[in-house]
């Protein structure tokens, strides 16, 4: 699995005019090839009138998915340069529709290119992106009695608490960076009198 990844921010709209033509960049964050079809279809529906809904996606924290669509324009002038963009901003699991309202001037394969490209790249920079990074689960059993201060204690040492069950004891879930797990034991034996036990599940993606 790659260590990280970057991916948009959230979803949005950017748009710009060029020579009278209206460009509508749409972004969305995408998990599957299913959800950025998702996004495609409904920029669709809401812009029933325009000529042109271009799109690349790129999916999968080392972009494995990759697919880009001109919609009608000439061949290698939007969807390329879009996904183009998304590449070389290195995001992933993100789906950028462009959607354009033609003005009447012919822009040339050049302006195309630079207009797909451009807008998808100030969409980005409009919308924002965010870093997630891979995280190992586990979980830490410890009595009630050491509980409010270990979540307290691994809260202020910048640890990623994920959930705090309460029963016989206390079961706190955390996500930590695989590097760090050596260092983690020894802290929290040394944090616990040696009272806590750890269980290590899965791995996930977070945002840093």
């Amino acid at each position: 699995m790659q260590e990280q990844y970057r991916t948009v921010a959230r979803a949005g709209v950017h748009e710009i005019e060029i020579s009278k033509s209206r460009f509508l960049c749409a972004l969305a964050p995408a998990a599957t090839e299913a959800e950025a079809q998702a996004v495609i279809a409904r920029v669709r529906k809401e812009h029933p009138t325009a000529r042109h809904h271009c799109f690349a996606y790129v999916l999968g924290a080392d972009g494995a998915v990759q697919k880009a669509s001109d919609d009608g324009e000439p061949g290698g002038t939007a969807g390329v340069p879009m996904l183009q963009m998304l590449v070389r901003r290195e995001v992933r699991y993100t789906v950028a529709v462009v959607t354009r309202y033609f003005g009447g001037v012919k822009l040339g394969a050049g302006g195309l290119i630079r207009a797909y490209g451009g807008v998808v790249g100030e969409a980005l920079d409009a919308i924002g992106t965010v870093t997630r990074q891979r995280f190992r689960l586990a979980a830490v059993t410890v009595d009630h009695q050491r509980a409010g201060r270990l979540e307290n204690d691994l809260r202020t040492t910048g640890r990623a608490v994920r959930e705090v069950s309460y029963g016989a004891e206390v079961r706190i879930e955390v996500a930590l960076p695989e590097a760090e797990l050596p260092a983690f034991r020894a802290w929290l034996a040394d944090t616990t009198a040696g009272t806590a036990r750890l269980e290590l599940g899965g791995e996930a993606y977070a945002e840093v």
